[in-house]
């Protein structure tokens, strides 16, 4: 293998590793300043520990680690080695990120606030972890073993396990403690998504029109933006059409709607949303 080649998988090796560690460390951080002081609970293992620790005073760290070890052992054989090795490295530094910083003050007493912004940095955290190619290994792989087993889908095990740990905090620390950890789980998986993907305000244009070409020719020409061309086929008329599609930045849109009336007052145009978009004339590849 080319040495160069095997320097940068290395080198890429290493981030992963590096990501999961500053991943679980936030997390961690986040977990003991902000969630775990204001009695709100989290989803999947984490969860368990945290209500563990609110009934028994169990240190979140060792139930954490405790509760996971036989997870990875039935997840041996159901996920990759390379995911495996690094959940248990984040696993174990979310574990060890817990324990030695269980004394840092309390950022708010507030558990609005604390919800709101634990979510944020908890996301962050996790964000980084997912991007890093690791996990904080729970539920996820007993989703996955009980889908094998059951009529269940992998989401749908996940959702009743998280149920099941709301229902239980409602019980135990009053519906309020519930409400307070679904808020900061949803902010979470939002913040989640944002780092993964980025805060892209790119837009998918597609245009189906007479005037392809010149449609085309005046994007790249005007935009300086990669266009492609491609077949396609009325379902009402069987009549043969061409599709004009290309990725643009939000304030690009004025001048592509201007182009496409110009060139076709009949075309039929639609806009959506891309959430990332990775290649020449927007992100590179680095760090994907």
């Amino acid at each position: 293998m080319n040495r160069k080649l095997l320097s940068w998988m290395h080198w890429r090796t290493l981030q992963y590793f590096l990501g999961v560690g500053v991943g679980s460390i936030i997390v961690g951080l986040s977990l003991n300043a902000l969630i775990i002081p204001n009695r709100i609970a989290d989803g999947g293992v984490t969860g368990i520990a945290i209500i563990l620790h609110y009934l028994y005073l169990w240190p979140v760290s060792w139930v954490v680690l405790i509760l996971n070890l036989p997870l990875f052992l039935i997840g041996l054989k159901m996920v990759g080695r390379k995911f495996l090795i690094l959940s248990v490295v984040g696993v174990g530094v979310l574990a060890f990120s817990l324990q030695f910083t269980a004394q840092v003050p309390t950022l708010t007493q507030d558990r609005l606030l604390a919800a709101i912004f634990g979510g944020v940095l908890s996301g962050i955290g996790m964000g980084i972890i997912f991007r890093s190619r690791g996990s904080l290994g729970g539920t996820d792989i007993l989703a996955v073993f009980l889908s094998r087993a059951t009529p269940l889908s992998v989401g749908q095990i996940l959702l009743s396990i998280d149920a099941v740990i709301f229902t239980v905090t409602a019980v135990l620390f009053r519906p309020e403690a519930a409400m307070y950890a679904m808020l900061y789980m949803f902010i979470a998986t939002r913040v989640i998504d944002l780092v993964q993907e980025g805060m892209s305000h790119s837009k998918a244009v597609l245009v189906i029109t007479q005037e392809p070409q010149g449609i085309a020719r005046e994007i790249m020409s005007k935009l300086e933006r990669g266009v492609t061309l491609f077949q396609a086929e009325g379902a009402y008329s069987g009549e043969a059409k061409q599709v004009v599609y290309c990725v643009v930045n939000r304030t690009e849109l004025t001048q592509i709607k201007e182009i496409v009336h110009e060139r076709d007052p009949r075309a039929f145009l639609t806009i959506s949303e891309v959430p990332e978009v990775v290649g020449e004339g927007f992100a590179s590849w680095k760090g994907h």
